[in-house]
């Protein structure tokens, strides 16, 4: 019985999560706020369902009571988290609240399946993260002096990057992290978020050459000190990020080349001068034929991804335990093995909607600063999901950058749950500025 309830469920969760991915993106063309409504609500309805599924599929196959618990705790968490976001925040997003919780879930339980203890520390984080971000939205929408304080960001970003040539320990190659507790925190994933308040701050009134030299100046200290710490998928990501921001405030292809070409020439030198860079590069190239050396991650999850095929091998019926750093930075062929390469492209879908979503966003806000802002973070987000999965795939080098929401990181949680409060909060403020000139529209008309 417990072998045909794991086979069927093999079967179900992908169709389950082809119609959960769906609805992420037919929610764009319908204006109806009664059907999206409607829409939104079938979405929690399969996030329960799907979460349900794996949950049950995993005690059958390993009957502990402490699943159950942690199950139940996670039910009531979503319960409760849902309720106050839709209830605090009337107009939000609902497709970014079900997409940022629906990661979450899947995180949870993929996490409870590797290892339990993970995951219940994964679990405390998150409810913490999302506490914290409850107030986000209503900050941002409120607060009228965030783009006045670039020399803060600046040198409070610095502080926060720099803060690991102090307390910082060094894990597969890179000297960024810091313990607190126990518990692992990656600064460079606050700083990013920090980072693109900063350089909004710096253009989104003045993009004079002065101003994009000191600037520029500025945002390369903050990557050499990413490339001082080795941390280098960090610094692709604030380097990419700031090319995009920088071309969106001026509008000239000229800096964008000019910078493109600082980027490559910095890649050359860090392959020349880091050797963990060139090992990845090497596994990149020949992962089979360094099998017993650098290419062994790269194998081994290639092989997860190609053994789970379409619809997976089953929840608990891979072997994870084959796939280095599987908790984090590859727990995509981790998914992809279990739950099958359908059910990998619909999260790579869900993933692109939110970002779809936040670029959205960003092209309708008026005021430069929260434009530049919205674009920073959708880039920042975007890019940290084609290097992690990129990566994986072997599409490109493995630069061990976690996937958003997912895999383990309390750091990465904390970062990505802020990003997607301060989106909501910057939709807020475009639902905003719509009904106002609804309500002038209005006046207008009942004037004449």
């Amino acid at each position: 019985m417990v072998n045909f309830i794991t086979q069927l469920a093999r079967y179900l969760i992908p169709v389950l999560m082809i119609i959960y991915t769906i609805r992420c993106f037919t929610a764009f063309g319908i204006n109806s706020a009664r059907r999206n409504r409607r829409r939104y609500n079938g979405q929690n309805s399969l996030m329960f369902i799907i979460q349900f599924t794996m949950n049950f599929v995993l005690f059958l196959n390993d009957p502990q009571i402490s699943r159950i618990i942690f199950y139940a705790a996670q039910v009531c968490f979503l319960i409760v988290a849902l309720y106050m976001y839709s209830h605090i925040y009337k107009e939000a997003s609902k497709m970014l609240i079900n997409n940022m919780f629906f990661m979450l879930m899947l995180g949870f339980t993929m996490l409870s399946r590797l290892d339990m203890q993970l995951a219940i520390k994964q679990f405390g984080i998150a409810v913490g993260s999302v506490l914290l971000s409850l107030v986000i939205p209503g900050f941002i929408a409120k607060a009228r002096h965030l783009s006045h304080l670039a020399i803060v960001y600046g040198a409070l970003g610095i502080a926060v990057i720099g803060s690991v040539f102090f307390f910082g320990k060094t894990v597969y190659g890179a000297t960024n992290w810091i313990s607190i507790g126990g518990i692992g925190f990656q600064p460079s994933e606050l700083a990013k978020i920090i980072f693109v308040f900063f350089i909004a701050s710096m253009l989104y009134k003045d993009t004079s050459l002065k101003r994009i030299i000191i600037t520029t100046i500025c945002a390369a200290a903050f990557v050499v000190l990413l490339v001082a710490e080795t941390d280098l998928g960090a610094a692709v990501i604030f380097f990419i990020t700031y090319l995009v921001m920088l071309y969106v405030a001026t509008r000239r292809f000229l800096y964008t080349g000019v910078g493109l070409g600082a980027g490559v020439a910095a890649a050359l030198f860090g392959y020349k001068h880091f050797s963990h860079v060139q090992r990845r590069v090497l596994a990149w190239r020949d992962p089979w034929g360094n099998y017993d050396d650098a290419g062994y991650q790269i194998c081994q999850s290639l092989m997860a991804i190609g053994t789970g095929s379409w619809f997976g091998m089953g929840l608990m019926q891979g072997s994870p335990e084959d796939i280095p750093v599987k908790e984090s930075d590859f727990i995509f062929a981790v998914i992809c093995e279990e739950l099958g390469g359908i059910f990998g492209i619909c999260l790579v879908l869900v993933y692109i909607s939110c970002f779809l979503m936040f670029i959205n966003i960003s092209l309708k806000l008026t005021n430069n600063f929260y434009k530049l802002l919205a674009i920073g973070l959708s880039i920042s987000y975007g890019i940290q999901v084609i290097l992690c999965i990129g990566g994986v795939t072997k599409f490109i080098p493995h630069t061990g950058v976690t996937m958003p929401l997912v895999s383990y990181g309390g750091s990465s949680i904390l970062s990505t749950v802020l990003v997607f409060a301060v989106i909501q909060g910057l939709y807020l403020l475009k639902r905003k500025e719509e009904m106002q000139i609804e309500i002038r529209k209005k006046q207008a008309q009942f004037r004449q």
